[in-house]
This record gives C-alpha cells, structure tokens and sequence, in this order.
C-alpha cells in the first residue's frame, strides 16, 4: 500500500513500567491490531508518559477506529485514565 501512515496516538500518564508491559502485552496479542494496523509504543521514562500510536494507512481508517475503542477498554481494564488521545483528520 502506498502513501504515509497516520496514527492514532494515546497518551498514558501515570502509567508506570509494569501497567505499560501488560497493556502492550494484552494489545499484541489481540487480534483487533493486526496488519495492516501497526502499533508503535513509547514506554514510560523518568518525567515522560508512555505513548501507544496506531498507525494505519488512510484505507484502513475504519480498522483503526476500531482498534482504537479496543484499546479504550484494555487501558480501562487495567485501571489507566486515557489523558489524551490525538486521532488525525479529527
């Protein structure tokens, strides 16, 4: 597929290094972020917040919104606040 990716990116503040494992864990292991979505992640440091981004090509907009709500409810199932989410073209 040609064309830049978009990504959807998710802010995780006060998740700490172990929550961030686990949400990473639950989000490559479900089906829902499969290709052609890409799920990049960013893990907490000393003063920075973990960052997920679901990237995906324009064509699989649909596939990312999806995945998006999935992520919505695993970051709630391991008791993390969305803080901020940035979705392009929004």
């Amino acid at each position: 597929m040609t064309g830049e990716r978009q990504g959807i990116a998710f802010t995780l503040d006060g998740a700490n290094e172990v929550t961030f494992v686990r949400v990473l864990n639950d989000v490559l292991h479900d089906a829902a972020f499969r290709r052609p979505l890409q799920v990049q992640a960013q893990e907490p440091r000393a003063g920075e917040p973990g960052r997920l981004t679901i990237a995906f090509h324009e064509g699989d907009r649909t596939r990312a919104v999806a995945a998006m709500q999935r992520l919505k409810t695993i970051l709630l199932r391991h008791g993390l606040q969305i803080d901020n989410i940035v979705i392009p073209g929004a």
